[in-house]
């Protein structure tokens, strides 16, 4: 944008706010790379129809669902619908057009762009469309669920009380506005950084899993979550070896199932509660540091020693 051209234009209603404009506002602000309302766009919160017609980008009012012409209202008749029927508000809408390139957007500093497909996917699943249904007041599961700490309710905490002075007219409730997008946004942004953290674990350790000596033992190379990549891909995994935040390489035996306390091979049953001397000389590993008591997990003091560790463990 050059100084000479004007600010681009979005527009939304004005007066009391909910969840699924203001999540609309935070996503296209990232999708469009827009930082301050007044700096690089102007934010207008009317009902006014000829106020509408000038802006740039609409939702959440106006009765026009246009994705070309930048139109996003799900409230007038034959407004769009999820393939299950569940009725978009003007956040799915807007995600639906733009979700994807403003999870890119979050992950360009990372360099992780490529995670923006299944990311934005994923989020449509678990908030947006819960967002849809919150605003719309229906759940193809049943009914909607709220409690005081969900996030459409956070959001109209934002909303001035009926005698606030400051929060009266037009400038009061846009401040307030404004305040309500920046908790989405920082929920949003939360939320795509934890996707991506998981997504790059998985291809970790699927990666390590392709690279091991012996598939019965996965080595990683750095601490991750690796539980859920080992179930959900069905690897043969008896045990895991990675670093400790102490310098140790810790040793744990793979559950036989999500959430079990149970192992697919516990640990030799003459290692347990044993530690450094007792435990090197009953295991033959040298610098073998301590096994659980229960024989889920143990520790040496090198990469190699928790992996020849592991090796005893099968043979005995």
């Amino acid at each position: 944008m050059t100084p000479d051209q004007p600010l681009p234009i979005l527009a939304t209603h004005g007066g009391k706010f909910h969840c699924d404009e203001v999540f609309a506002y935070a996503v296209l602000r990232l999708a469009l790379g827009l930082r301050e309302a007044g700096q690089d766009h102007v934010l207008r919160r009317t009902r006014k129809p000829e106020l509408l017609e000038t802006a740039d980008i609409v939702w959440d009012v106006g009765f026009v669902f246009d994705e070309a012409a930048n139109r996003f209202d799900h409230h007038q008749r034959g407004a769009p619908l999820r393939p299950d029927g569940t009725p978009y508000s003007s956040a799915g809408l807007v995600w639906r057009g733009h979700g994807e390139r403003a999870v890119a957007s979050l992950l360009k500093m990372s360099g992780s762009e490529r995670f923006a497909p299944a990311i934005a996917a994923e989020l449509d699943e678990s908030l947006v469309r819960w967002i849809d249904e919150n605003d719309n007041g229906v759940a193809a599961a049943g009914p909607v669920r709220r409690d005081h700490l969900d996030l459409a309710s956070l959001v109209g905490d934002f909303n001035p009380s009926w005698d606030d002075p400051a929060g009266q007219g037009s400038p009061g409730s846009d401040v307030a506005f404004l305040e309500a997008a920046e908790l989405v946004a920082g929920v949003l942004c939360r939320r795509v950084d934890g996707l991506r953290a998981r997504l790059a674990a998985e291809a970790d350790v699927l990666a390590a899993y392709r690279a091991a000596e012996d598939p019965r033992i996965l080595v990683l190379e750095r601490g991750m979550p690796w539980k859920n990549v080992v179930f959900s891909h069905d690897l043969p995994v008896l045990f895991t070896v990675s670093p400790a935040s102490n310098g140790q390489w810790m040793l744990d035996a793979v559950p036989p199932e999500p959430g079990s306390f149970a192992q697919r091979l516990p640990l030799p049953e003459a290692w347990a509660g044993l530690e450094s001397a007792a435990l090197a000389e009953t295991t033959g590993v040298a610098d073998a540091v301590f096994v659980h008591l229960r024989r889920f997990v143990a520790a040496a003091k090198s990469r190699d020693g928790a992996v020849e560790m592991a090796r005893r463990a099968m043979a005995a």
